[in-house]
């Protein structure tokens, strides 16, 4: 099989630490690859006034496939504070560019797998009878809707006066009629029968694939009727394609109190894209936090894997490096999924688990420890030990 050509995007703070060793997995499973690196990121958007440039633009385009690191957002005040002197009063306003990139190449599919390692002393545990300390086996994988409801971007603060007329037809508005528009933000939440459509269907898909038992729709549909009721409808249609996998409808907030009850008994969930952020993180929390959170957002033609964590930009300048790189290299393996290497991911992750069940080489924050130089001092191994017990397993 000739090489393909991986265009790597660090991004961010941690993005430039975790990923140099992920690549270093990825050669030694046999991964053949070329890897074009990207500009994107706080840098560029300070002395380009564009934190997604038009190269980096190109470079996915052409060749499909993105690895990417983190990434740094700060309010609007504070970002048109930290441009260039020569870009200010331009107009110039911030937008996350993995935000961009999603609606740009319609990376519409979010997937989140949320899934215990044994061993891994982060996994949730609750009490059982008598006393008894259970830890449930949680394998969860989240599909998100990457490009529509409130991550849309259709908002405005001082709406225009066409908007506010259209605002004024409701009804529901007249709650809202006396207040100045100078004192008015407004964000919409818009689905499009399409992209439910392509959500659930492909939730339903690799449920069938992968031995999933049921598919929740978690929204919030006695609230929030339109949009959340089109999410449901879209499920109940679908599902009866799948006669052997049952539907569940759960509400986002209900969703996050049975996390903690029964999150054994979850196998894949469907969400709006600001509800699917919430509940991935709430399941990423009980399989060891955002140090093993894994995503994918996936289009028809391009796809970008990165670990859910932030940027930690406090973390970047410690050396050696100390956060945990088990996320980004989880979502290398997403990556080798979606490209037909799914025995090359396999023995990844069946590598990552030995790692942490055999207990002897752990990060801080699988220690509990506070983040910081003295981290390894109190016995938790830097990023690259990580990484290189992972690749001592392949």
């Amino acid at each position: 099989m000739s090489k393909r050509t991986i265009v790597t995007m660090p991004g961010d703070g941690i993005g430039k630490v975790v990923l140099p060793p992920t690549i270093k997995v990825l050669d030694k499973v046999g991964f053949k690859a070329d890897y074009v690196h990207a500009d994107i990121g706080w840098e560029f958007w300070c002395k380009e006034g564009n934190p997604l440039p038009q190269r980096t633009i190109d470079l996915l385009r052409e060749h499909g496939t993105g690895l990417f690191g983190a990434i740094t957002s700060k309010p609007k005040s504070e970002a048109a504070a930290e441009l260039d002197p020569s870009l200010k009063d331009k107009g110039l306003v911030y937008y996350s560019p993995i935000v961009a990139m999603r609606q740009m190449f319609n990376l519409d599919i979010c997937i989140r797998p949320c899934r215990s390692f044994p061993g891994n002393p982060l996994n949730f545990i609750r009490k059982g009878p008598g006393g008894t300390i259970e830890e449930p086996v949680v394998d969860t994988v989240i599909f998100r809707q990457n490009t529509e409801g409130l991550y849309g971007g259709v908002e405005w603060t001082n709406p225009p006066q066409n908007v506010l007329d259209a605002l004024n037809s409701h009804p529901k508005f007249k709650n809202f009629a006396s207040t100045p528009p100078a004192e008015l933000a407004v964000s919409t939440r818009i689905f499009t029968q399409k992209a439910c459509n392509r959500i659930v269907g492909e939730a339903f898909k690799y449920a069938d694939k992968f031995g999933y038992k049921s598919v929740t729709i978690c929204e919030k549909p006695n609230v929030i009727r339109e949009t959340s009721g089109m999410m449901l409808a879209t499920g109940k249609r679908i599902q009866k394609d799948y006669p052997g996998i049952e539907l569940w409808n759960t509400n986002i907030d209900a969703q996050m109190m049975w996390l903690t009850k029964n999150p054994e008994d979850y196998g894949v969930i469907v969400a709006g894209n600001m509800f699917g952020d919430i509940v991935s993180d709430g399941f990423a929390g009980l399989v060891g936090g955002l140090g093993f959170a894994c995503s994918a957002n996936i289009g028809e033609e391009v796809a970008v894997f990165e670990p859910t964590h932030g940027s930690a930009p406090k973390y970047e300048k410690l050396d050696p490096p100390i956060v945990n790189p088990i996320a980004m290299i989880l979502s290398a393996c997403m990556m080798l999924d979606h490209l037909g290497e799914r025995e090359k991911a396999e023995k990844i992750r069946k590598a990552i688990a030995a790692v942490v069940k055999e207990g002897k080489v752990y990060s801080y924050d699988m220690l509990k420890l506070r983040g910081g130089a003295d981290a390894l001092k109190k016995g938790a191994f830097s990023t690259d030990q990580v990484a290189a017990a992972v690749i001592e397993k392949l």
